[in-house]
């Protein structure tokens, strides 16, 4: 299929040529569409164990020290909007020591998101809140232990406990379209690599997705 297939070391030199094509066809043709229901989160990127952070010199001055619920890692963060049928609304890489909630204040990464968009404890935050609620999104979360709680509508509790929804589709990232691993040569050929992989999993034949139903006296079930 490939007779004039380039040398390893070449096709790692060819891969930058292709970012801004890429970038383009996955923001124009493979973005799946807003249905109203919305999950946002962050994973870790790595790039290198933590014993290596200090002689680790790829991507000095770009990648940083973060926290996840795994632990402290060096590298990147990606972060993640999705629907209800696990297609990817949008995405955006930033240092791994970035605030969750920052890409939330940027107009572009929610652009044409309307409706709920359901996320972890890390995304709480009161002007966010309202500045997101006056765009026409209502951002749902889960209370801290130390917050005084709030009522909620038993349809957004049923939506936040589908927001391992989310979870499934980085961990499919990571270990079928392997978004993350330690060789990388330049910092081109990381986000070209992580770019590939954010299209493959678009022509995934089956996403991890919930079945929403509204029924006729208004009640929402999932399955």
């Amino acid at each position: 299929l490939f007779p004039r297939q380039v040398s390893y070391n070449r096709f790692v030199e060819l891969e930058k040529e292709v970012l801004l094509p890429m970038t383009i066809f996955i923001k124009k043709v493979l973005l799946g569409t807003c249905t109203g229901i919305s999950f946002v989160d962050s994973t870790s990127l790595r790039i290198c164990r933590n014993q290596r952070i200090l002689i680790h010199k790829t991507f000095e001055g770009l990648a940083e020290r973060g926290r996840c619920s795994m632990g402290w890692f060096f590298g990147f963060k990606l972060h993640l909007i999705i629907n209800d049928k696990g297609e990817i609304l949008n995405f955006m890489f930033t240092p791994g020591n970035v605030d969750d909630r920052e890409p939330l204040k940027q107009g572009k990464f929610l652009e044409n998101i309307k409706g709920k968009l359901c996320a972890d404890k890390g995304y709480i935050g009161q002007a966010l809140f309202e500045n997101l609620f006056l765009n026409g999104i209502q951002l749902v979360t889960k209370v801290k232990n130390n917050m005084r709680n709030s009522l909620m509508s038993i349809a957004d509790k049923i939506l936040l406990r589908k927001r391992a929804l989310i979870e499934t589709v980085n961990d499919e990232l990571k270990n079928i379209a392997q978004i993350e691993h330690s060789r990388h040569r330049s910092f081109n050929n990381f986000i070209a690599n992580s770019l590939s992989a954010i299209a493959a999993y678009c022509f995934f034949e089956k996403k991890p997705a919930i079945d929403v139903n509204f029924v006729n006296n208004g009640q929402l079930s999932i399955f």
